[in-house]
């Protein structure tokens, strides 16, 4: 396995893919990489010799990525919360935050349903 960025890159997918298993690095991104680097994109990571790895390390290099673009993405959304705008708000109750309706759905953000018992009603 090639290891980039600290992540074990899959060798027997193309390039293009591999590099997505990078956090931070989308295809159009894996593409912009690989054609800086002077390397084919249907090549396979295993067919990639010494000098492409390293020309696609260097590429990588210059963007943000993994480690560093998780804490920024934390500190975003932490000043959000801190500033009490909708957004943190929605972040800090664990809505969905763009304006999506939560009535039926949202059941990533919200979790495992959690059923409430029903009142019982007064005897006349």
């Amino acid at each position: 396995m090639a290891r980039i960025a600290g992540v074990d890159i899959p060798k027997q997918k193309r390039g293009v893919i591999a590099l997505t298993y990078i956090f931070g690095i989308g295809r159009s991104r894996a593409k912009e990489i690989l054609d800086q680097a002077g390397v084919s994109e249907d090549k396979k990571v295993s067919d990639w010799d010494d000098d492409d790895i390293t020309k696609v390390r260097e590429a990588v290099s210059q963007f943000t990525i993994e480690g560093e673009l998780r804490s920024t993405v934390q500190l975003n959304i932490k000043r959000l919360m801190d500033i009490g705008c909708q957004r943190g708000i929605r972040h800090r109750l664990g809505l969905p935050l763009r304006g999506q309706r939560t009535k039926n759905n949202s059941r990533t953000r919200k979790g495992k349903r959690k059923t409430v018992a029903n009142k019982k009603k007064a005897t006349k």
